[in-house]
């Protein structure tokens, strides 16, 4: 519907422009989009869907989605403001998926690959007994086809409405990474913002190359809590991308537009030395 605008000028139709969240300029949604949804004023980054990261990232038409049919349970019977349950079904109408994760197989740059992405908005992305049954069965595809893992992490951390079930899907799927590097078979995981809590403490940490876009929020705890906990003030730029990678905590920071060009080299460098054969 058209904004009304006082003074008899015209309206102005909603959906057409996107107010920055760092600078607070007003963005055309088509030059957001055309700029891959970077703020041409500041360079802020907005985050991108699973499906948007998949389009972008994905040689076209290549990728397909694997175990879309498994859904959350309510183990807990959770109840607080709203019931688990409801709020399943509210971010499955928001967001079109089924959970926080999909995963899948497709080619990038004509490499086929494995793959799982994470959705911020579907629940903050957090890991739950189906994200990390997806992840540990899309590793287990990728061990089976001797092809590499890529995964992008987007995540508030655990889901607290499935308990300690949540958190053991920390051990699960880092057990599977486990056997994938007993394959030999290369993990490259690239880091959104934000990362943090129990994928950060898992799956998203524990890659071969570990990527991350300019400026994202990666950790466990948030940078206030630590520093309640402490009782310090925390160094400048504390957790962001540029300070991981000034501290050897991740191997390189990659611009959005960059990003898949960076995963084809990095999977043309893996797929020279034929990891598979040389485990022989």
């Amino acid at each position: 519907m058209p904004v009304e605008v006082p003074g008899g000028k015209k309206s102005v139709p909603r959906g057409l422009w996107t107010k920055c969240e760092k600078c607070n300029e007003l963005i055309y949604n088509k030059e957001l989009e055309k700029n891959l949804r970077i703020c041409p004023k500041c360079g802020y980054y907005f985050r991108l869907t699973a499906k948007q990261r998949i389009k972008l990232i994905f040689d076209r038409a290549s990728f397909r989605e694997d175990y879309a049919q498994l859904r959350a349970g309510d183990p807990l019977e959770f109840v607080a403001v709203q019931s688990y349950k409801d709020r399943i079904k509210q971010d499955q109408k928001k967001t079109g998926l089924t959970e926080a994760v999909i995963s899948g197989e497709g080619k990038i740059g004509k490499h086929k690959v494995a793959a799982a992405v994470l959705d911020f908005d579907f629940m903050g992305g957090s890991m739950a007994s189906v994200v990390g049954e997806k992840v540990t069965r899309i590793i287990e595809k990728a061990i089976k086809k001797k092809i590499p893992l890529v995964i992008i992490s987007s995540s508030g951390g655990a889901r607290m409405q499935e308990g300690v079930l949540s958190l053991m899907q920390m051990a699960k799927t880092s057990a599977a990474l486990g056997l994938l590097g007993r394959e030999r078979i290369p993990f490259i995981s690239i880091l959104t913002n934000p990362t943090t809590g129990g994928v950060s403490a898992s799956f998203a940490m524990l890659g071969d190359i570990i990527i991350a876009e300019p400026k994202a929020l990666i950790g466990f705890a948030g940078p206030r809590v630590i520093e309640q906990t402490i009782k310090q003030k925390l160094p400048e730029g504390f957790q962001t991308s540029e300070f991981l990678l000034e501290h050897g905590l991740i191997d390189m920071i990659v611009e959005r537009k960059d990003l898949k060009n960076a995963v084809i080299r990095i999977l043309g460098l893996f797929s020279s030395r034929s990891p598979v054969h040389a485990s022989k």
